[in-house]
């Protein structure tokens, strides 16, 4: 047996036995039909190729118009999207997987191109995002990275209003047929915006301490949990511990204090009974690992399933997961460029390279065309997903 081997003794994850605990994430790849934003047969394609994971969860997902920050990202608010994505669940059935659906709002990290009737977009406080830049079309099948706006503090009725939406969603999700959903609380969005001191100078009972800051999160979860239940649900934090100069689309906020800050927000999740709790670390070359004692606390405070995502190779991966700090790991462009990656993880076969300039929009290209090991067990997958 290799090392590699640690990866393939079942996991239980709310109501599911998995397989495995090879993790396909929720990765942004532009290609929803316009108008609309709809999930396509293509990306039924795509999803179903690579249901050999133990668990997947789909790109995020926009609950509402305001929710969107980037040109051809699915919604999961109209009939038509509900009806995309269940072409989406039915290949993945078919083929064998699990998947959740992402619930996703960008908050302030949009344009006005992208809002409805052109209005700024919402946030917890008006505040100039930094370091983060919303993708808008410029034409079609072409568009461009540009700075947000100021955004427009939302009002108390505007965030209860905002938190039965976050519910419907995930009712949506179910109609579609989704195994459960992910929150999305991290990258600098909605939720990670509520949480943060540096996006959140609210006055009211959802700002100020780091409880009121909490609570945007703590009512989301109740309200998504009363609908789905807690046990086909998770969340996703991005728990950074050293700041970075880099200019990055996708990167978090870092507090004062990330170790509280987060370790509270994953008692929230603990009290709410939640079947999961996903972490993305840092990706880019030379970013810091999280600190061994976080991973612990982490460990202490959740009973439930812990993910790992970010930089992990199959090694890396497989010792964390020998420490019993996680239980699961997540692996981004390794998934996207081979989608029989379980079965070259436990062969220990070669991984395709990533194609980086076919990530973001387009159509087969780099979504459903990378090619499985020869002679693998994994064809029969790609036959039935073709």
């Amino acid at each position: 047996m290799t090392d590699n081997q640690v990866y393939f003794t079942p996991v239980e994850l709310g109501r599911h036995t998995l397989p495995n605990r090879i993790v396909l994430p929720p990765l942004t790849r532009q290609r929803a039909e316009q108008p609309g934003d709809i999930a396509t047969d293509l990306m039924a394609k795509y999803y179903a190729q690579r249901a050999t994971a133990g668990f997947m969860v789909s790109e995020g997902t926009q609950i509402e118009p305001r929710g969107q920050g980037y040109a051809w990202t699915p919604g999961i608010y109209s009939t038509r999207q509900v009806e995309g994505w269940r072409k989406v669940t039915e290949a993945v059935h078919a083929a064998g997987g699990v998947i959740f659906a992402q619930l996703w709002h960008v908050g302030r990290v949009s344009h006005n191109a992208l809002q409805p009737d052109g209005q700024a977009p919402v946030a917890p406080s008006a505040m100039q995002p930094e370091k983060v830049k919303a993708f808008i079309e410029t034409g079609p099948g072409e568009g461009e990275l540009v700075n947000p706006p100021k955004p427009r503090e939302l009002t108390i009725p505007e965030i209860e209003e905002l938190i039965e939406l976050y519910a419907q969603a995930a009712r949506n999700a179910l109609a579609a047929g989704f195994d459960g959903v992910e929150l999305h609380c991290a990258n600098g969005y909605l939720v990670n915006q509520f949480i943060s001191e540096h996006a959140n100078v609210r006055t009211d009972r959802y700002g100020g301490s780091l409880d009121n800051r909490l609570r945007f999160l703590r009512e989301i979860v109740a309200a998504v949990s009363a609908v789905v239940g807690p046990d086909r649900m998770g969340v996703r934090f991005t728990p950074l511990f050293e700041s970075t100069d880099q200019d990055r689309v996708y990167i978090g906020l870092v507090e004062t204090d990330p170790h509280q800050t987060y370790v509270e927000a994953i008692k929230v999740l603990e009290d709410a009974g939640l079947a999961y709790v996903s972490l993305a670390e840092a990706d880019w070359d030379n970013a810091p690992d999280l600190p061994v004692s976080f991973r612990k606390a982490v460990r202490e405070a959740f009973s439930g399933r812990i993910i790992y995502a970010g930089k992990y190779t199959a090694e890396r991966g497989a010792r964390l997961l020998e420490t019993g700090l996680a239980d699961m790991v997540a692996f981004g462009r390794d998934f996207i460029a081979n989608p029989d990656l379980p079965a070259r993880i436990a062969n220990d076969w070669p991984l395709n390279p990533l194609d980086a300039s076919t990530l973001y929009g387009g159509a087969e290209k780099g979504l459903t065309d990378y090619p499985y090991f020869e002679g693998s067990e994994a064809e029969p997958a790609r036959e039935a997903a073709e």
